[in-house]
């Protein structure tokens, strides 16, 4: 049974969703925006404590002036300068609890987890925008003039400000950091590792915003993606401005993101997800020119992966080698 297209079919697949003209600008300029802010980076000791781990609250200035928060655990007593994980997670959650990171600091890693700006967790989100926002992040910004006011952009850019200031942590080797996330989280993780091509290697599970149109094109612009239906049926009932909207959408399509990784990538997918349909995510897959590898569940769809956890904890650990 399948319900998108053939595993040969998927290797090829390229995506549908347009690029804009000037997406390449559009990052470089971005990042530059982001090089030159100044993080104000705060660590106060967290309220969570362990005997193995320093853990603390952490907050930084992302673009547009936002405070974002992340966990940051850190081994109690380190020895010499180790690897580090960032961590990024799925579309409405957050960081997640102290303790289910601990494997890793035991392991002598420094772990970050960070709040997706205006989801679950502490992080701000300040930026003004013009038009609708209901039901989702994605379509934030969508009717401003200006394309550096779609949310996911700062979202990205956040991910990458993070990693950025893990590298240059007293006992982090910046040459050994991993970033790992599922579902959204995935599709961050795709986001950072093309926005900070230093990152060691990259572990992203059924990853999130990739290839819009074909989500559309398959009628599955329900869960995760149902913002965009409601878009059309409040902003443009018509489709009259279809091929903008999903041109502009391009800007923020991880798909256009990926051919600029670096890093050793992971991707694990479940053939029979219909949350983010395996085609969508083999559309950023496939721009990879990065060493890389898919695992297949094919049984499984938008949902936990026996053992993959263990895949994703064994693939880490070999920076530790």
């Amino acid at each position: 049974m399948l319900i998108d297209m053939p595993i040969e079919e998927l290797r090829t697949y390229q995506g549908c969703t347009p690029k804009p003209d000037d997406f390449e600008r559009y990052w470089d300029e971005s990042l530059a925006e982001l090089a030159a802010l100044d993080p104000e980076v705060e660590l106060t000791p967290a309220a969570f404590q362990c005997p193995c781990a320093d853990c603390f609250d952490l907050r930084f200035t992302g673009v547009g002036g936002a405070r974002i928060y992340a966990k940051l655990l850190r081994p109690r007593h380190p020895q010499g300068r180790k690897p580090a994980l960032v961590q990024f997670h799925g579309y409405s959650g957050n960081s997640g609890d102290w303790s289910d990171k601990l494997n890793f600091v035991a392991a002598g890693f420094t772990v970050a987890s960070l709040d997706s700006r205006g989801q679950g967790g502490k992080s701000q989100d300040i930026t003004p925008v013009n038009g609708m926002t209901l039901r989702g992040h994605i379509v934030r910004g969508m009717d401003d003039p200006d394309p550096k006011k779609l949310l996911f952009r700062s979202n990205f850019l956040d991910t990458a400000e993070l990693v950025r200031i893990v590298m240059g942590l007293d006992g982090v080797d910046p040459a050994r950091v991993g970033i790992c996330g599922g579902s959204q989280g995935g599709g961050l993780t795709l986001a950072c590792a093309s926005l900070v091509p230093e990152v060691n290697r990259a572990a992203a599970v059924f990853p999130f915003l990739c290839d819009y149109r074909r989500v559309w094109n398959m009628d599955l612009a329900k869960q995760a993606y149902e913002e965009i239906q409601y878009y059309f049926r409040q902003v443009d009932p018509t489709h009259a401005h279809e091929e903008e909207f999903f041109t502009k959408l391009g800007y923020i399509d991880v798909q256009n993101l990926t051919p600029r990784i670096r890093c050793r990538t992971l991707m694990v997918t479940g053939l029979m997800d219909t949350v983010c349909p395996p085609s969508t995510q083999f559309a950023a897959y496939n721009k990879i020119t990065a060493p890389k590898e898919v695992v297949f569940y094919p049984d499984f769809g938008h949902e936990g992966l026996p053992g993959n956890n263990d895949r994703i904890y064994r693939f880490m650990m070999e920076m530790l080698d």
